[in-house]
């Protein structure tokens, strides 16, 4: 029997990722807490979410045969987990930093089949660049493009990309935030392929 995908998540940016594979699915946003514990770090962090997520998403369906797709993600700066702006303020000040700077973002990927409960994780790991930023050019990218509600204050697929000098990584997808190709890789030893999807 095909199992359904259930993408735990309410975010349009991971929506459209995964719509990208061409595979039917459905999404469904966890209700989670997402503090950090106390003396969390990032690694712990992103990996204990995603897993949440998608445990929570099994506990609200209650059903035997979806496999279910979540994922979490964090921007890193001198050790410091940043997540995401939410103000205008908040944005400019996280920009202000990285310029000239390295931001590393840490993306948790679990898929958990909720037949059984079991769970397969990956982390994924992305570098990004920042070259010298002007004050009038963060206002300007933060006003332009409103990201406030991304880690790291931008958005790598729009406009954000005027923003860096390089990156560096196995998969920019996980940057936006779903690196399809460790997802691709975990679906396919689930039966899923999506160069083989009916």
């Amino acid at each position: 029997m095909t199992k359904k995908l259930i993408l735990g998540s309410s975010s349009p940016y991971r929506r459209s990722l995964l719509e990208r594979l061409n595979l039917t699915f459905e999404c469904q946003s966890p209700d989670i807490n997402e503090t950090p514990l106390a003396n969390e770090n990032a690694i712990d962090l992103v990996k204990r979410l995603s897993i949440s997520k998608a445990q929570q998403v099994r506990a609200d369906r209650n059903e035997q045969n979806n496999l279910i797709i979540a994922s979490d993600q964090v921007a890193v700066l001198d050790q410091e987990v940043l997540g995401k702006p939410h103000t205008r303020d908040k944005a400019i000040e996280q920009l202000t930093r990285f310029s000239q700077r390295k931001v590393t973002f840490l993306t948790g990927l679990c898929i958990l089949d909720s037949s059984n409960g079991e769970y397969q994780y990956q982390l994924s790991e992305y570098h990004v660049f920042f070259r010298q930023l002007s004050q009038p050019e963060i206002e300007s990218y933060v006003d332009l493009e409103q990201p406030l509600n991304c880690a790291g204050s931008f958005k790598c697929e729009g406009l954000g990309v005027a923003l860096f000098s390089k990156m560096e990584g196995d998969d920019p997808n996980g940057l936006i935030g779903l690196p399809l190709i460790a997802l691709c890789n975990m679906l396919r030893e689930h039966g899923v392929n999506p160069l083989l999807a009916p």
